[in-house]
């Protein structure tokens, strides 16, 4: 009964996340703002094993700036940004930044190796988490939804859909944050203080779900 009851929570919140996409705001774009205030995030609560069945938590990327992205194989949005989260680690992934793409398939590591495989991601790591509690832990609405986090493990900023992560952009702003010290906080750049996102909320409402198909 529990288990029903946490299901058709999550429907119920990929409805609600479809009727907030009403017509009326497809065409006026949305972009990805930097939170005033950090949000504290519960790293250690944010599980999930990587391709060689390690546990792992979101702490181990403490000190690093992230991108934190949440994806499934069933999601059409997703895998339309798989290859620009590739591109964009394979460009700043090391000591300062990585990209962490924490895929929900309940068919785990073997599923997501088959479609790193069948895709040519090559410079994406796996990371999996088929309990998909991190849905819950983060308040994650629909997939996919992407996190930026600073190098102290803080939420800075997040948006729902998917994006060209290799873009002048979007890199610009996360070079910013890379930049910064350990322990200051970095404010947005005077010159870019948002991520502009392309609008793609009419293409993803009929898509975009917490809960894979059975």
């Amino acid at each position: 009964m529990q288990s029903l009851t946490v299901f058709l929570r999550r429907v119920g919140a990929a409805i609600v996340f479809c009727a907030a996409c009403a017509p009326a705001s497809w065409a006026a774009g949305f972009t990805f703002t930097p939170y005033p205030t950090a949000h504290k995030l519960p790293l250690s609560q944010v599980t999930f094993e990587n391709a060689q069945g390690k546990h792992m938590t979101l702490a181990d990327f403490k000190g690093k700036v992230v991108l934190l992205n949440i994806w499934a194989t069933w999601c059409p949005p997703c895998v339309h940004e798989m290859p620009t989260l590739d591109k964009l680690q394979k460009l700043l992934g090391g000591k300062n930044f990585a990209v962490v793409p924490l895929s929900v398939d309940k068919g785990g590591i073997y599923t997501v190796k088959s479609f790193y495989d069948d895709n040519f991601i090559s410079h994406l790591p796996i990371y999996v988490d088929p309990t998909t509690q991190v849905l819950d832990t983060l308040s994650i609405l629909g997939t996919p939804t992407t996190i930026l986090i600073n190098k102290q493990g803080e939420e800075i900023a997040r948006t729902m859909g998917p994006e060209d992560w290799d873009k002048p952009a979007v890199i610009a702003q996360i070079k910013h944050y890379m930049a910064a010290p350990a322990g200051s906080a970095a404010k947005p750049p005077q010159q870019a203080r948002t991520m502009e996102i392309r609008d793609t909320r009419v293409a993803t409402a009929a898509t975009t779900t917490v809960a894979a198909p059975e």
